[in-house]
């Protein structure tokens, strides 16, 4: 791929009508994606998992310790939260940058996927070939959703992460999910995401995944 490809975002719930993404096929490099969102398959609300007048009486730190427990041991599903302040950094950038990639690595290379964010609350995710490949058909591989029923009464907001094909392991789930977080919630990394969104000829995506696989190998990646 060349360093510096060209990539473009649309508002808030879809593509706009030329969109483009790394590849490696006709119109240099660029690939268009037509109009269109991704159906969702995770929980919408917090109550589809757990009754939140439940927690009422707990700490932030007990919340935390339950909704994390709930989770362990769960297969494909992940608990984390965040605080109030960062779960409401995510949520706002979000909105405004609603779309990014994420290379996973394994022995030999990477694959990326791409990640849409849609209102109020949740991300999905799936193979960037299959996006590129024909949009309307392709099938999440992750969602992510952000629960901010507790930020105002217990500064806590809750994350589920859903590994809904089998096509990536639980763990591999979860360092997307961390990643993804960080993506939005990190000033530096954020920067990163913006400039996709918002500048995309100015996106380095040669760099970007160097310094992501460094992270990856160096363990440091949805630390």
């Amino acid at each position: 791929m060349p360093t510096s490809s060209r990539l473009a975002c649309g508002g808030r719930d879809s593509f706009s009508s030329s969109p483009s993404f790394p590849g490696n096929g006709p119109n240099n490099g660029r690939v268009v994606a037509r109009r269109t969102n991704f159906t969702y398959a995770g929980p919408r609300k917090l109550s589809d998992i757990l009754k939140p007048e439940l927690l009422a009486d707990r700490s932030s730190s007990e919340i935390s310790e339950i909704w994390e427990a709930y989770h362990e041991g769960k297969e494909k599903v992940h608990g984390l939260t965040l605080d109030k302040a960062r779960g409401r950094s995510v949520l706002a950038r979000a909105a405004q940058c609603p779309f990014f990639i994420h290379p996973l690595f394994r022995e030999g290379g990477h694959f990326m996927l791409v990640s849409q964010f849609q209102s109020p609350n949740y991300f999905l995710l799936a193979y960037l070939e299959d996006y590129r490949a024909d949009p309307a058909r392709a099938q999440p591989l992750l969602t992510i959703s952000v629960f901010e029923d507790m930020s105002d009464s217990k500064g806590v907001a809750l994350v589920r992460c859903d590994v809904i094909n089998r096509g990536i392991d639980e763990v591999e789930g979860l360092v997307v999910c961390k990643s993804l977080l960080n993506d939005y919630a990190d000033e530096d990394d954020f920067r990163i995401v913006h400039t996709f969104n918002r500048m995309p000829d100015a996106f380095d995506l040669d760099a970007f995944v160097r310094e992501k696989e460094r992270r990856w190998k160096g363990g440091e990646e949805g630390a």
